[in-house]
């Protein structure tokens, strides 16, 4: 249900930006162009294969400014709402369905979860908004109307980590301006952490012995791999002139913080993604895998999935039986979980990495950091989105759309049912490695 939920949206919005109303030349759109715009903006990427202030008239901004809203959300949390506001009860399917898009741990409180995330996302797109907006008005000389447009339009794309601007080079203009990168950067982290983490951050911020296994994990390897992009940035640009060469010291920090953040699938960028060394977009491919965190707005396979990861090899290391985060042990359900979501997401990243070098003639370091960006619905690119063929860019909509949704949903949707055995076969150890 959810993955048609997803489907149809996109095919809702390709339909709209289909309409001669969507562009500024009054001329219908490409189809693959479209579908492609429909699927970045449900999808929260940022891909684009047009770009999104001087292709797109005002309707088709709005269109896409929608799609990024209710991708964000998520459908089934939007249809969860509206269940709740006109009938005032939920079924248990309707429960379920919440569930599995919401990420909560019980059914008893799909209502409220749902509630609070609306209204935690509108709130948090206003306050970001009303920072942006000044900012534009006052430091840019902007008309308010203007920048009240794009205080908005950025505003929603960020805190949904779509990475949708309407300026033709994204944040280059303003990568000095800590006003707007930082607020930019902190609506990404916001919306990134994921839902639950958020409120359970409300409520037991000052005790962290209270913190859930998933409320650490998500902390502590968010907070790392700030750090971590941070500083590989920051060595590996420190003179490159054409990215961050021409700024002074306090301006690189920024500049790296600020393609740290970005790189946890927000899309944004503050210099040219194409003029950046090697290092750095291996570093960004790395990162971006990973992603945020989970029920959130992030894509990737999640700091918790790499987390869980990490900690089954550390306790493998040492010998351990059991899988133990802090004072909880990890079920082996959850183990195979995070590991059948990495090799398919490997798969993915592979097939997709090596249809798209037979097809085009781009370097391995370019097409991978565009494969892997469309998985983890990032948005970055080093430019080379528009002059894909249009089988390439029907390959990154797959990509995209299977890295919303999620490998292991995409997976549990296409094998139809369960299959329980009731027997087990007698056990036989094999060399590994």
């Amino acid at each position: 249900m959810i993955t048609i939920g997803f489907a149809a949206a996109v095919a809702v919005g390709t339909g709209l930006l289909s309409l001669p109303l969507a562009t500024r030349s009054g001329q219908r759109a490409e189809l693959v162009d479209a579908l492609f715009t429909a699927t970045s903006a449900v999808c929260v990427t940022g891909l684009v294969t047009v770009d999104t202030g001087s292709y797109w008239s005002g309707f088709g901004q709005a269109v896409i400014l929608l799609l990024i809203q209710a991708g964000g959300l998520g459908i089934m949390t939007l249809a969860t709402l509206f269940t709740v506001l006109l009938s005032r009860r939920l079924g248990l399917r309707a429960r379920f369905l919440a569930q599995a898009e919401t990420k909560s741990l019980t059914l008893t409180d799909v209502r409220g979860v749902v509630r609070r995330i609306v209204l935690f996302s509108l709130v948090s797109e206003a306050v970001v908004a009303v920072v942006l907006t000044t900012r534009f008005a006052t430091a840019y000389d902007a008309p308010f109307g203007a920048a009240l447009y794009d205080g908005v339009f950025h505003a929603v794309s960020a805190f949904n980590n779509a990475g949708f601007s309407t300026n033709a080079d994204s944040l280059i203009g303003h990568v000095t301006d800590p006003w707007i990168n930082l607020t930019v950067a902190a609506a990404v982290i916001l919306g990134g952490l994921g839902f639950p983490v958020v409120f359970e951050l409300t409520r037991y911020w000052r005790r962290p012995e209270l913190w859930s296994v998933m409320t650490r994990i998500t902390v502590t390897l968010t907070v790392t791999l700030l750090a971590l992009g941070t500083i590989v940035f920051t060595l590996a640009e420190f003179s490159n002139p054409r990215t961050f060469g021409p700024l002074d010291g306090p301006e690189k920090l920024l500049a790296a913080f600020f393609a740290s953040t970005m790189t946890r699938t927000a899309g944004f960028n503050s210099v040219d993604i194409g003029a950046m060394r090697p290092e750095s977009l291996l570093a960004s491919d790395v990162l971006m895998f990973i992603g945020g965190g989970s029920a959130g707005t992030a894509g990737g396979i999640k700091v918790t999935t790499f987390g869980l990861l990490a900690f089954v090899l550390w306790s493998e290391m040492r010998g351990e039986t059991q899988v133990n985060v802090g004072h909880r042990r990890i079920p082996p359900s959850n183990q195979r979980q995070a590991l059948a979501i990495a090799l398919l997401s490997v798969g993915a990243v592979a097939t997709a990495t090596f249809l798209l070098l037979a097809v085009t003639p781009h370097r391995l370091d370019v097409v991978l950091f565009e494969v892997v960006s469309a998985f983890g619905t990032v948005g970055l690119s080093t430019g080379i989105t528009g002059s894909l063929p249009p089988g390439a860019n029907l390959l990154l909509v797959l990509l995209m759309f299977a890295g919303r949704i999620g490998p292991l949903t995409l997976a549990s949707a296409l094998a139809l049912r369960d299959r329980n055995r009731r027997f087990e076969l007698p056990e036989e150890r094999t060399i590994v490695g």
